[in-house]
């Protein structure tokens, strides 16, 4: 059920512990899913307790990124970059990108990171030489040049663990995942309250691990951002992080309006930050958004997080959903939604469109 965050509060709170293994006796009127339509409608984001994902594994996934964005060499680094299509291993997305490569609303972000999606066929089976595996030497069984977002991940070959802690962690944030989307189908009171967790059973999922350094200042004071201005592409995103406070800014918009304001989220310690993505928007015809958010990190210290994207599987057709249809013209005149709410999107079409535009192409 929902509860206030201990400090100022700007989020609610949602135990999702009812619904992590099965659905309770009463779903549609459970408190945890009364709050859950409550945070949806009213913010599209919202802190998510007790969803059992163990503090020995969130606390070493936070501590393998800060590890290898403040410990590894500008050789190490390299070696897993994000590199264009047709250039040895890259296909476009996948792999590690420096401050100012990643951008965000036409802007280059303060931050470094390594991007890892869903493997695209045959590259989970990569070759122990591969950089898919930590490693630069040997090739892969189906070989470069790859198309976009159809490489393999590439995974720092130190710390030695780190594939390995990452991939346990997919796994649970896979689970989890799809106990937060049921939920939220009963939330809405979906005709098929599972049909949000079908649509993510062949989940083309995306991780990053994103390393902030403090804003610098005279960039701050210039409207530079850690990471610019965006909403989140699919289904669902759990944002672990390090408890940096005054760093996440997610845009609250004011009732019947366009306006708003940047409100910081702070962390509420044992939490995830979990905000709904465009196709959630799309399927509910605008009567749930996908919130924009952006991070100002001009603290002290070196910020970490981990973003898990639960995405539909590639060939998932999203639309409005018949139960969001009523109404959906009369929104579209008043200019609260856009015409993209009457349309139909096939998902891998839509992350192909958008990922076109995340990288700056220059040198410094």
């Amino acid at each position: 059920m929902a509860s206030d965050p201990p400090s100022k509060p700007s989020l609610p709170l949602i135990d999702i512990s009812p619904f992590l293994h099965s659905n309770p006796s009463n779903p549609t009127t459970h408190p945890t899913t009364l709050a859950l339509h409550s945070a949806l409608s009213i913010y599209g984001f919202f802190y998510l307790t007790h969803h059992s994902l163990p503090e020995p594994l969130t606390d070493r996934v936070l501590s393998l990124a800060r590890t290898f964005f403040t410990s590894a060499s500008p050789e190490q680094k390299a070696a897993i970059k994000r590199r264009d299509p047709g250039d040895g291993h890259g296909d476009g997305a996948r792999g590690y990108q420096r401050i100012g490569e990643n951008v965000s609303a036409g802007h280059r972000d303060w931050h470094e990171a390594i991007d890892w999606y869903r493997p695209f066929e045959t590259h989970e089976k990569s070759g122990p030489d591969h950089p898919a595996n930590g490693s630069t030497n040997g090739s892969h069984e189906k070989g470069p040049p790859y198309a976009l977002l159809e490489g393999p991940n590439l995974w720092p070959g130190e710390p030695a663990d780190f594939k390995a802690v990452y991939e346990e962690y997919v796994q649970s944030c896979k689970a989890l995942g799809k106990s937060v989307l049921r939920a939220m189908g009963y939330a809405l009171r979906l005709k098929d309250p599972e049909s949000f967790a079908h649509a993510v059973e062949d989940s083309f999922w995306v991780m990053r691990a994103i390393g902030y350094p403090p804003l610098d200042e005279g960039l701050a004071k210039t409207g530079g951002v850690s990471c610019g201005e965006h909403s989140d592409y699919g289904c669902l995103t759990l944002l672990l992080d390090d408890g940096t406070p005054d760093a996440l800014q997610v845009f609250l918009r004011e009732e019947g309006e366009g306006e708003g304001e940047w409100v910081s989220v702070q962390p509420v310690e044992g939490a995830l930050v979990v905000n709904v993505g465009d196709m959630v928007e799309m399927w509910t015809g605008g009567q749930v958004r996908s919130t924009k958010h952006r991070v100002v990190h001009t603290g002290k210290g070196f910020r970490v997080s981990v973003p898990f994207f639960l995405e539909p599987g590639r060939d998932v057709v999203v639309r409005c959903l018949d139960e969001f249809k009523e109404g959906l013209e009369e929104r579209l005149e008043r200019g609260e939604v856009g015409p993209e709410m009457t349309k139909e999107v096939r998902y891998w079409d839509h992350l192909v469109g958008k990922i076109g535009g995340n990288f700056y192409g220059g040198e410094d």
